[in-house]
């Protein structure tokens, strides 16, 4: 049986479309914990845990998490809170870890709320991320970077972003406007 009090939101949307910015505004006013796959992970090494362990090397060899290791550890997580109240975002990436991650949700009593997809125009995406590297120093910040990262975006999120809207999860935002007029596009699709 759900607990009413459980909320879990996915954040999907391209570089450079502000999901960090504003899943950490609505963590904020909504009492919900941002979950980082990597932030978790470094915990799990820093701590010696049995998965920290298990993850170290792989990490240490440049190379990807397991799925089954990832879920363990966001199972981890989840299943010490009293009432799941999270944001993914970055997480899942592929359909096999949705595919997980709805098993683990379902298990918690913890259904998906909403995965609200901020949609940018590419042109603009381009524009931000070019403009964020002139400000942050960021070297990877370029025109062609940024080109290339939407292309391998879209190639990578739309089985997700069908998986999630074919189970009626998936709300639509324009990204496009003030940050405070794309925030509140983002809390009506999340009610």
């Amino acid at each position: 049986m759900p607990n009413p009090s459980h909320q879990v939101i996915i954040f999907l949307g391209p570089p450079g479309a502000g999901k960090g910015t504003q899943a950490e505004r609505l963590a904020a006013d909504q009492d919900l914990l941002k979950i980082s796959t990597g932030d978790i992970l470094r915990d799990h090494v820093a701590r010696k845990t049995e998965l920290g362990l298990e993850a170290k090397p792989i990490m240490d060899a440049g190379k990807l998490v397991p799925d089954h290791l990832l879920i363990a550890l966001i199972r981890d997580r989840l299943a010490s809170m009293e009432s799941v109240r999270v944001i993914f975002d970055g997480f899942p990436r592929t359909t096999a870890q949705a595919q997980e991650l709805d098993v683990l949700l379902e298990e918690l009593g913890a259904p998906i709320s909403a995965v609200p997809l901020l949609e940018v125009p590419d042109e603009v995406l381009v524009s931000r991320i070019v403009e964020r590297g002139k400000t942050s120093g960021r070297s990877d910040d370029t025109e062609a970077l940024a080109r290339d990262r939407q292309h391998v975006y879209r190639e990578q999120t739309q089985p997700l972003i069908d998986y999630y809207a074919a189970r009626g999860h998936l709300k639509t935002v324009n990204g496009v406007g003030s940050m405070d007029e794309v925030y509140g596009r983002i809390v009506e699709a999340v009610k």
